[in-house]
């Protein structure tokens, strides 16, 4: 068994781009998939959305529709890019520690939704009363309550999990997402990114390399 971490933020479109082979690496059984939430664009990493944000982002995510397929909506150009007030993955990282918390074997599926209401359907997903709406919709209505419910438990959850990945991202020198790390016990080393985006064979044997060596 290979243990794979998946460092990312809900925000994050090169992450949303992985997306498919995050996928792949779950079905795989001999994979042992774990998502880490780094808080990248969360608390004094969110911002305003203001035109200049905006168009910069717009510019970023057509390369990554370009390399991967994936569709980046006028919904969401019109509807999040140019009509929310923040960028803020706060409120998608609380949902999917609340997965986390309620039903664990749903958070990518949770992720992927979440990914999905705002680049395609444009969902401000910023916004947590939205976000609480994406997991209702999705079946996981108990994630959603602890959500929208402002739960303490909750809110240290998400800390402890940021503070988790924010310390694997400095002990490896990691400087952005997504990124990954494979291993084994006490034994971890970080997989280039790009790989995300490339053979799907190639980087399991190179997960499995990363585990043994």
């Amino acid at each position: 068994m290979v243990e794979v971490r998946y460092l990312f933020d809900p925000l994050c479109g090169w992450c949303y781009g992985a997306a498919p082979m995050l996928d792949r690496l779950r079905a795989e059984p001999g994979i042992d998939l774990t998502l880490m939430p780094t808080g990248l664009f969360a608390g004094d990493g969110a911002r305003a959305m203001d035109p200049g944000f905006a168009a910069y982002a717009w510019a970023n995510d057509q390369r990554i529709a370009a390399l991967t397929g994936l569709p980046f909506t006028e919904a969401y150009r019109v509807q999040v890019l140019d009509g929310a007030t923040r960028f803020d993955s706060g409120p998608a990282t609380l949902a999917l520690t609340a997965v986390r918390m309620t039903e664990p074997l749903r958070e990518i599926d949770a992720l992927k939704a979440l990914q999905r209401a705002r680049y395609v359907d444009g969902v401000d997903t910023s916004d947590v009363e939205a976000v609480g709406a994406v997991l209702a919709a999705e079946g996981l209505r108990e994630a959603a309550d602890l959500l929208t419910g402002q739960s303490a438990a909750l809110a240290e959850a998400g800390r402890a999990r940021i503070a988790a990945a924010s310390a694997e991202m400095r002990r490896f020198g990691l400087r952005g997402v997504p990124a990954l790390l494979a291993g084994n016990g006490d034994r971890w080393r970080p997989i280039r990114s790009d790989a995300l985006f490339g053979d799907t064979g190639l980087l399991i044997r190179t997960l499995e390399a990363a585990a043994s060596a």
